[in-house]
């Protein structure tokens, strides 16, 4: 039997998901969402590929499968908006910093869980989601579905819930490290001469490029750019001013201090 699925709140990051299974892993007649701004929601409907419908309780009684795509702080009360209506269902977080333990003691009883954690690339089907094992009380054939669907806009892994806090930190958070540096990057170009339509171009496509690289060849980040690297030339006095302006060090505290902010929100 085909299921269905059901998103309470529809933001970016649930725009991106609809987005990439509507029409292909599920029928849009199976996938229905509710949202703060009703009218909006329509509007926007036909293109994501959803049925629009008014109310949590609306979502949850039509869905088998029903995801919670809201701010983290509003959580609790869109469960209890839902109320009797999640019994029995399989629901899906999404949403930052709140542990499986808290969602099990605001759900019904008989209400499965299972936390997600997905990051924006998957706006474009690249996204890294990361999927908590050892909390999970889905069935193995509903595990096996969510990591399908994620799979539809990126990559999905199982991680135990207690390494969480780090996901924040790496992938959860990291499109924003990755973006301010593809921005350095254009800003140096600039810097030296380049236009900045072309400096931004550049900077993207070997961001994109370099990602594809590593992801494909296997091989490990240090050794690809030992290739990139000729004795005495222009890329080791790059990485060498990089190195004493602590760019490692940097990237290494930052996850850490998202990871440690996503532990304290929690």
């Amino acid at each position: 039997m085909q299921k269905t699925l059901g998103f309470i709140g529809c933001g970016n990051m649930a725009s991106a998901i609809v987005a990439g299974v509507s029409g292909k892993f599920l029928p849009a007649g199976h996938i229905f969402a509710c949202a703060k701004h009703f009218d909006v929601l329509c509007e926007r409907a036909p293109k994501l590929g959803l049925t629009p419908r008014k109310t949590a309780a609306e979502v949850a009684q039509e869905s088998s499968v029903v995801v919670l795509a809201v701010k983290p702080n509003v959580v609790r009360s869109v469960i209890e908006e839902a109320g009797a209506a999640l019994e029995g269902k399989a629901v899906l977080s999404i949403a930052a910093g709140v542990a499986s333990e808290s969602l099990k003691a605001w759900l019904p009883d008989s209400a499965r869980v299972l936390r997600a954690m997905p990051n924006t690339p998957a706006m474009v089907g690249a996204g890294a989601t990361a999927l908590c094992e050892d909390t999970a009380t889905f069935t193995e054939e509903e595990k096996a579905w969510v990591k399908e669907l994620f799979d539809q806009v990126g990559k999905a892994i199982w991680v135990p819930e207690r390494l969480m806090d780090a996901v924040v930190g790496v992938s959860g958070s990291g499109p924003a490290y990755v973006f301010l540096f593809i921005e350095a990057m254009a800003d140096g170009g600039v810097r030296m001469g380049l236009p900045r339509a072309t400096a931004m171009e550049l900077a993207v496509q070997t961001v994109l490029g370099s990602a594809k690289l590593c992801a494909e060849s296997g091989m490990h980040p240090g050794a690809l750019k030992d290739m990139v690297c000729s004795p005495g030339g222009t890329t080791i006095e790059a990485v060498a001013e990089l190195e004493k302006r602590g760019l490692r060090a940097s990237v290494i505290e930052a996850v850490r201090a998202c990871a440690e902010k996503s532990a304290n929100l929690s």
